[in-house]
């Protein structure tokens, strides 16, 4: 659902009834990147105050699991996403989604998939501490 605060200020308008008729006409994936970038208007708008008040806790450390020499590209994302339980799978979707398109409908060979999944992985993580810092 759409955050209320997220909305313009004035109940019922113009510019609120417009934007929940585009959100709903959405589907899932691109309601949760339109929350997300609203929320990052909302934020920037808000200046340091914002910052504050959504302040991150610490990212804990990645638990990473040895790579086995054989593996397929669906237990190298279940392998990533259990050493990486901090970042928000759903938001990786699109991405992993892509990678393993690749190999399974382009054939591109597994071993070069994963180790695009471990830097994805890898940076996102990266990310997602720059982010608390």
């Amino acid at each position: 659902m759409l955050h209320h605060a997220l909305l313009p200020k004035q109940a019922g308008s113009a510019d609120q009834r417009r934007l929940l008729r585009l959100y709903r006409g959405l589907d899932t994936e691109s309601r949760r990147t339109l929350l997300n970038f609203a929320e990052c208007l909302a934020q920037r708008a808000g200046g340091a105050h914002a910052s504050d008040a959504t302040a991150q806790p610490p990212v804990s450390e990645p638990a990473l699991e040895e790579r086995p020499a054989r593996e397929s590209v669906v237990a190298a994302i279940k392998r990533l996403r259990r050493g990486y339980p901090m970042l928000d799978s759903d938001t990786m979707l699109q991405e992993t989604s892509a990678l393993m398109a690749q190999h399974v409908l382009q054939g591109r060979d597994a071993a070069s998939v994963i180790d695009e999944l471990e830097a994805l992985f890898a940076a996102r993580y990266a990310s997602l501490q720059d982010a608390a810092s």
